[in-house]
């Protein structure tokens, strides 16, 4: 029963609301009226027995609120008169609510963006059936262990396997260059994928090398470059010339298992040696044939289990094939980032942090305002207590304000990371490369921008707290509205503190990755790659294959050559140096060894066939001994060029090395005839690792990469270069770029985190202005008096500011301290990232405490005018 009266009490507030507030004030009233009544018996005149009663009745509104809160149904009311009062009170004070804003939006949209991209990365799963059951081996491998990690494992319920391939994709009158997954036959089948047009091709179609010419095409691809036509099932192609029949299309949204890849088909890894030269299929000491296997787990089975089955298939391969397999270390993950997702999130999670960071210095920033303005108000405060509100009530009001200016903030900030987010996705880091990134504004991003923005607003609304449960207000009334600035730390000095700290730590972040990238611009990597122009002739593309490679690539060297302002030109197998890094590692022994397995192998060098002439055109320098010529053929004894770290790992010196030999993996001995410069070949940030260079002309055929050094035009040099390659063959396709633009991919990584971290320091830049002028700008404020008698007296002006602005800078040297000794701590893993990173370099360590000095200077430049044009006269006048 008690509970149906409430709600009935409820709804009758609810439904007649203003009968409820009379029967309220009639109450009161007659209370007050009876104890009139009482005091007139007493002999009081009747307007003094009405002054004496409402004085011992006490607040009419506090006791009217609390009768209201027993009917029940207070809340909405006194919820919304809050957010009226709320808005009123901001409109009244547009700088602070648009600073407040802009610094919440910029804030929230910064941890919005990292999330969105986050969230796209490393959170969301693959975008198959069942994504949670996938695992992969992000491992290279052979395709021959892959047949029996397929074959011999007990985990999976079947194990795909699928590697890039680049060829060109002819439809009859229009080719054009196309990026495709070569997979293994049942790839369709383990992720249960189904076509949204035709069919997939299947275990079953395949029957030997080059026994299955089919693809199947991305829905994108359909959508953009056969325009969504039905009748494209059936139709035959051109992939390097061969035939092959499009027989589906993948359902839309699937990209492949590679997160940020862009495929535009599907083919059967059995015809890969049609579209690019190469036989994987017998090739069991190829480690690089296969990027990636991978399958669902079968129910009941644990990864851990997983990766036990997989160290006996392993244990099998090193033991059946000693020479081709050394020891494999199978360990399932989570498909998507492949070999990059370690990095990847090191990275996001560093730079969720420093967005954390971001946020946090906001919160503290608003923290110091909201602290000061509630001073500022500390006199209506204090009249409303002594009118009968309560302090619950006024905290409630203030927390609003704080929600409201966050939930302004977060919105404007999520607007900002939907128009962000919407253009990372359709952009194209690198136009050659079939790479997107698949972020997209989805619900997790709207429910953490929402999170973050109420989380915000009670962080710096709960500032004014204790201020508000400890103020007097007899006291406060008493001493009227003018303030004092004491010598004791407060809140919103440590808030202070923190915000500068947290600033002067992304500004440290930002100063060493600038100053990293600027070092590897600016870096000798080995090779020089100025004034040299890299040349993708995709011979199998055009058609050759076998022994017609070396012919044809011999023909193209000297027909750069003899381009006027070519000064030299020669191949590299593959990619040269840090280009898509794609470099490729393979054991070799000391010469007295005799057992070849690669567990004893002396050194893992990357290598590289080259043709004469490659040393002068890229720029790299030849130490001791001589450089290939064109004798070096299949013919002649085998020969290498070998870099200063492999000549000290092998024989302890460059010079004691030439003439000496080494073996390789099938035991051929090869002579060292010459010793070149170290160099990078993988990734800007590698440790100096070993390379050797062998004759192009003494290894299988394969496709290569020209580099043509010229002192023309770059343009002029494209030019020719075309007009060579249509006279030896009109159908010969080339990507002509310069090696500084193919470098792209290896500065990738320290460019993106460049740029971010520069967008963090000077988003705690901007961070650090507001709230050291904040503080600087409150200060001067409540002590304007205090500063005119000091002007009368005769103060300087250095003494004057010393008292105005002397806080703020102690404050503002202390955060700066701390956060640079944060940040120097803090920049270590950029290392791994940006090349030449170090927070150790005098340039950084001068730069942040003139970027901070300068932060200060601008920040307190306002606040120190305003001190110095003081008018005593009139500030004590008016006091």
């Amino acid at each position: 029963m008690k509970l149906l009266a409430w709600y009935r009490s409820v709804a009758a507030k609810f439904f007649h609301r203003s009968e409820t507030a009379d029967d309220i004030d009639e109450e009161l009233r007659t209370h007050i009226q009876h104890r009139a009544d009482d005091l007139g018996r007493s002999g009081l005149t009747r307007a003094e027995a009405e002054r004496r009663a409402r004085i011992e009745f006490g607040g009419y509104e506090r006791y009217k609120e609390e009768s209201h809160e027993a009917l029940g149904g207070n809340f909405l009311e006194t919820l919304q008169q809050d957010v009226r009062f709320s808005l009123r009170t901001l409109r009244k004070s547009p700088g602070f609510t648009f600073a407040a804003i802009a610094t919440l939006a910029l804030a929230i949209g910064a941890n919005a963006v990292v999330f969105g991209i986050m969230d796209a990365l490393v959170l969301r799963p693959v975008n198959v059936p069942q994504p949670e059951s996938l695992w992969a081996i992000e491992h290279f491998e052979s395709y021959p262990n892959y047949v029996d990690l397929r074959d011999r494992n007990r985990s999976f319920d079947g194990l795909a396997a699928w590697k890039m391939v680049f060829t060109g994709l002819d439809t009859g009158n229009n080719p054009a260059s196309a990026a495709g997954y070569a997979t293994s036959g049942n790839y369709f089948d383990v992720l249960e994928l189904q076509p949204s047009l035709g069919r997939f091709f299947h275990s079953a179609d395949e029957h030997g090398p080059n026994s299955a010419p089919y693809i199947v095409l991305t829905w994108d691809y359909w959508h953009s470059r056969f325009h969504d036509d039905p009748g494209v099932v059936g139709r035959t192609v051109q992939l390097s010339k061969h035939p092959f029949t499009i027989i589906g299309v993948a359902p839309r949204g699937f990209y492949g298992t590679l997160l940020f890849g862009a495929p535009d088909f599907f083919m059967p890894i059995v015809n890969q040696e049609q579209v690019d030269g190469q036989d994987l299929l017998n090739a069991r000491g190829d480690l690089q044939g296969i990027f990636e296997t991978l399958g669902h787990l079968k129910p009941g089975v644990t990864p851990a289990q997983a990766t036990t089955d997989l160290k006996s298939v392993a244990a099998y391969l090193e033991k059946t094939y000693p020479k081709e397999v050394g020891h494999r270390d199978y360990t399932p993950a989570h498909p998507g980032l492949f070999v990059f997702g370690g990095p990847a999130r090191a990275f996001l999670a560093g730079l969720m942090l420093l967005a954390g960071l971001i946020l946090l210095a906001a919160c503290a920033n608003l923290g110091s305002l909201f602290g000061a303005r509630a001073a500022d108000r500390s006199r209506e405060i204090a009249l409303r207590l002594a009118l009968g509100s309560s302090r619950r009530r006024i905290l409630r009001q203030l927390l609003t304000e704080a929600v409201l200016l966050s939930l302004a903030g977060g919105t404007l900030g999520l607007l900002g990371s939907v128009v962000l987010l919407r253009r990372l996705s359709m952009w194209q880091p690198f136009p050659t490369a079939p790479m997107r990134l698949p972020v997209a504004p989805d619900a997790p991003v709207y429910w953490v921008a929402l999170i973050l923005a109420l989380v915000s607003g009670l962080l710096f609304g709960i500032v004014p707290v204790r201020q508000v449960m400890r103020a007097n207000p007899y006291e406060v009334v008493k001493a009227g509205s003018s303030g004092r600035i004491g010598r004791r730390i407060t809140v919103r000095d440590v808030l202070l503190v923190v915000q500068i700290a947290i600033c002067a730590v992304l500004v440290t972040s930002s100063l060493v990755a600038v100053r990293g990238l600027e070092r590897s611009l600016h870096s000798h990597f080995g090779f020089d790659p100025r004034n040299a122009m890299v040349v993708n002739v995709n011979l199998p593309q055009a058609g050759y294959s076998g022994d017609q490679l070396p012919i044809m690539e011999k023909r193209i060297v000297q027909a750069m050559e003899a381009i006027p302002g070519v000064q030299r030109a020669g191949l590299a197998t593959n990619y040269p140096p840090l280009v898509y890094a794609a470099a490729t590692g393979t054991h070799i022994f000391k010469d007295e060894a005799r057992d070849l397995r690669p567990g004893n192998a002396a050194a893992e060098p990357y290598r590289y066939d080259v043709s004469p002439g490659y040393l002068e055109a890229a720029g790299t320098a030849l130490l001791v001994g001589r450089d290939f010529s064109w004798h070096d053929d299949e013919n002649a004894p085998r020969v290498a060029l070998v870099n200063r770290e492999l000549a000290r790992k092998l024989f302890g010196s460059a010079a004691g090395a030439v003439g000496r030999y080494y073996k390789l993996a099938d035991g051929t001995r090869v002579q060292i005839v010459g010793v070149i410069e170290d160099g990078k070949y993988l990734s800007m940030t590698e440790d100096q690792e070993s390379a050797m260079f062998l004759p192009f002309l003494q290894s299988p055929p394969k496709a290569s990469d020209l580099i043509v050094r010229s002192n023309r035009d770059p343009k002029q040099t494209v030019t020719a270069i075309r007009a060579q390659l249509h006279q030896l063959d009109p159908g010969l396709p080339a990507d002509i770029d310069t090696w500084n633009n193919f470098l792209g991919v290896a500065l990738f990584p320290g460019r993106v985190a460049t740029m971010a971290l520069g967008v963090m320091g000077l988003m705690g830049g901007m961070l650090s202005i507001t709230g050291i002028f904040g503080m600087a700008a409150y200060s001067v404020s409540k002590r304007l008096r205090e500063l005119g008698i000091r002007i009368a007296l005769g103060a300087q002006r250095t003494e004057l500011l010393q008292a105005a602005l002397g806080r703020a800078l102690k404050l503002l040297t202390l955060g700066s301290a701390a956060g640079l000794v944060l940040g120097l701590l803090a920049t270590r893993v950029l290392g791994s990232i940006v090349y030449g990173a170090t927070p150790r370099d005098p340039v950084v360590l001068g730069g942040v405490v003139l970027a901070m000095a300068l932060l200060g200077l601008l920040a307190t430049w306002i606040p120190a005018q305003r001190a110095l044009s003081l008018d005593p006269l009139i500030l004590l006048r008016e006091e």
